[in-house]
């Protein structure tokens, strides 16, 4: 039985603390049994206290099982922090261990992904550096920001977004312009299946302000509606040229240098979205009746409502006590909503193939820049399927028809 050598002890410890695994439910999942000398615990504590050396077989589960690449367990000592990049979440969430691990390990899948088509573009002698990434200062007027986005995206005008039939046409269209800029925009909540799903209260969208490969992920658990603000806050991020992962917004007044950050990209998103010029003026909205006036616009403008309320509250429309009375009401419709959701999607299965889901979860951006490279022999089908996220057999059927989205042309770089 071969044995992996070489392998520090506290690797094995850090890698299942940061899995969010008990020492219990690490043994069990890594298929460890019970004999007359030890329990399964205890045989796992032998090898995180040096006193027995793990097999390579062994090894290998531990990395599947804890989300490691093999490689990690080499390092002479645990890294320091993860790389989550910034931390602009505002609202202090009840996270579990668990949660925060699973929110890391998507967060270092996609850096990883990330660093891939990076690499792959530093190659390609035609890439130039995206100028827009990194280009505005938070100390920027909100307006003239959402303004420039605007004209970057080609958008002639702020009402040309109430045209679209519905939230979902006006994020698939500013996604399209997003991605013609040169981003990558991927809708993620997991990984990989419904068992590691990713709550919007644990983050809804996470930035990657880099001047060749930008990514922005926008956590595919939260709210259709909600979608088209976390893709232009993402953004604003890279215009800032701040990476990291964002939540909720929240009113309350900013402390901290990424607090400001935040409270930034949230108002020059609003501001995009729903122009403080085409609000009803001050005063104007008659008591109790703020609930009814929030839902008529949002359904104008195509966002949600927990977004017009936010827009209502930072423009001076409503009192701070409503708009935290309204979020309340908002979130128990959502909980309400998604364990319907739920309930239909186990007894529904005629839903939408896996690869129709996972193109739209990928993007027309990822999915023809893989394909391109593996026309180029700039990509192996290996490669490919962990740019993708997906396993090599699925490539080939992922890429099938997706040029039918027209060819990805950056505007600028």
């Amino acid at each position: 039985m071969t044995r992996a050598e070489n392998i520090n002890p506290s690797i094995l410890t850090w890698a299942r603390e940061t899995a969010g695994l008990s020492l219990e439910e690490a043994a069990h999942r890594l298929g460890l049994t019970a004999t007359e000398a030890s329990t399964p615990e205890e045989k796992l504590q032998a090898l995180e206290e040096g006193d027995k050396k793990p097999t390579r077989n062994q090894l290998l589960k531990i990395a599947t099982v804890y989300r490691r690449p093999l490689t990690a367990f080499y390092m002479s000592a645990p890294p320091v922090i993860g790389d989550r990049g910034e931390d602009f979440r505002t609202i202090a969430a009840q996270v579990s261990p668990k949660e925060s691990a699973l929110l890391d390990a998507l967060l270092r899948d996609i850096r990883a992904r990330q660093d891939m088509v990076r690499t792959l573009l530093e190659e390609d002698e035609d890439t130039q550096p995206l100028t827009f990434v990194g280009r505005t200062s938070i100390r920027d007027n909100v307006a003239l920001t959402a303004e420039a986005i605007r004209q970057a995206l080609g958008i002639a005008a702020a009402r040309d977004l109430r045209r679209f039939n519905g939230a979902e046409a006006l994020f698939n269209d500013l996604r399209a312009r997003v991605e013609n800029l040169g981003v990558f925009v991927l809708l993620i909540g997991n990984l990989g299946s419904h068992q590691t799903n990713i709550s919007e209260t644990i983050f809804r969208g996470f930035a990657i302000a880099d001047e060749i490969a930008p990514f922005i992920v926008i956590n595919d658990q939260d709210a259709k509606t909600a979608r088209s603000f976390t893709l232009i806050h993402e953004l604003v991020h890279i215009f800032v040229g701040s990476t990291g992962v964002s939540g909720a917004p929240t009113t309350i007044e900013p402390a901290t240098p990424t607090g400001r950050v935040e409270r930034f990209c949230n108002d020059v998103a609003g501001e995009f979205l729903l122009p403080t010029g085409e609000l009803p003026a001050p005063g104007q909205i008659a008591p109790g009746a703020e609930r009814a006036v929030i839902r008529i616009v949002a359904e104008d403008w195509n966002v949600s409502e927990p977004m017009v309320a936010y827009r209502f509250q930072r423009t001076g429309r409503i009192s701070d006590v409503i708009y935290r009375e309204l979020v309340a009401q908002y979130a128990a419709r959502w909980r309400a909503m998604r364990a319907r959701q739920r309930e239909q999607n186990r007894e529904n299965e005629n839903g939408p193939s896996y690869y129709v889901v996972r193109k739209h979860r990928l993007g027309r951006a990822l999915l023809n820049f893989v394909g391109r490279n593996l026309r180029d022999n700039s990509l192996t089908h290996t490669k490919a399927a962990k740019v993708l996220g997906v396993k090599p057999s699925s490539v080939e059927p992922l890429l099938r028809g997706a040029d039918r989205f027209g060819p990805f042309a950056p505007l600028e770089r």
